[in-house]
């Protein structure tokens, strides 16, 4: 087993074996979910926090399952309805939950680099659900689960990110967890969203979509981020669609088994069709279903649990 870590604050500083050991622990926690009663006592009498100082459905919505299902007492702080909103610090407000005797922290974040900040001044375990356009490290490696269930393996395979690359955070949290476990990763989009600096990540970079797509084994769809956005980085939406856009012309073009990826939430008909979101080429939903396993696997291995073989065991 390869862990040994209290928080998990981004990809980029794990290595491919700590990452194989929690996509390993997770296809065990998924085990547990097809069960008729889903639930394990792994962190019974631990207290997380769920402090999510930036809007999220998804992610807050699996985390707060995972941890139901995990038997912790759970705590929801949103900053619309805190001291936050009245100037307190995240230091200060995140103190202040930490005095009330918990143990987990999960962050979302406007800021880059707050889930880092506060495992420097807290004691509590730390998990980043999202940090500006920094990092989604629990988004990434539900992708990479994903990608391994449905393909066998993720060395070797050709996956391709398009969209808004420049403001993702979870394009960069799968570029080094893809990279890290073998994969040949391709960023396309607009120069404006896709510039070459990504390159010295290990990736390749064109702007062009046929270039993009013909040999991907995996096509992973980003959204484009208006609310990071400075300035607008191409015309219209109209024009992204005409030349990015995911339609049936396109997909026809790739490989016969090529999957279909998207963290959502999906602007239909922009960087996708419909039809091709709802087909049985698209993983988007059980993307949704895995992340839970694998958000399970990681408050488990971050509170000290020993891999999937305990699991097992249990």
């Amino acid at each position: 087993m390869s862990w040994n870590r209290q928080h998990l604050l981004d990809i980029e500083s794990l290595t491919a074996d700590e990452i194989v050991t929690v996509l390993d622990t997770a296809r065990a926690f998924k085990a547990v979910g097809e069960r008729a009663i889903k639930k394990v006592p792994a962190l019974r009498g631990r207290t997380v926090v769920n402090l999510f100082v930036e809007p999220s459905t998804r992610t807050r919505t699996s985390f707060e399952l995972s941890e139901q299902r995990l038997s912790a007492d759970i705590i929801n702080f949103t900053a619309e309805a805190s001291s936050l909103k009245k100037g307190e610090t995240l230091k200060d407000t995140a103190k202040n939950l930490e005095a009330l005797n918990i143990d987990f922290i999960i962050i979302r974040h406007s800021a880059a680099g707050a889930a880092h900040f506060l495992s420097r001044v807290l004691n509590a375990h730390v998990i980043n659900a999202g940090d500006g356009a920094h990092e989604h490290p629990t988004q990434a490696l539900l992708d990479a689960f994903t990608i391994r269930e449905r393909k066998g393996k993720i060395e070797g395979l050709n996956v391709t990110i398009l969209g808004d690359i420049l403001f993702s955070r979870v394009a960069r949290s799968n570029i080094w967890a893809l990279t890290k476990l073998g994969a040949k990763v391709t960023l396309c989009g607009p120069a404006t969203l896709v510039p070459r600096t990504f390159e010295a990540m290990g990736c390749r970079v064109t702007h062009h979509l046929d270039d993009a797509i013909r040999d991907a084994d995996i096509i992973h769809l980003l959204r484009i981020q208006h609310e990071r956005q400075r300035q607008t980085m191409f015309p219209s939406l109209n024009e992204y669609t005409q030349l990015f856009g995911l339609n049936k012309a396109r997909l026809a073009q790739t490989k016969p088994d090529a999957l279909i990826m998207h963290p959502g939430p999906v602007n239909r008909g922009v960087e996708i069709d419909s039809d091709i979101a709802d087909s049985a080429r698209s993983l988007i939903l059980e993307q949704v279903t895995n992340g839970i396993a694998v958000r399970m696997a990681v408050l488990f291995l971050v509170n000290g649990g020993k891999g999937p073989q305990e699991i097992a065991a249990g």
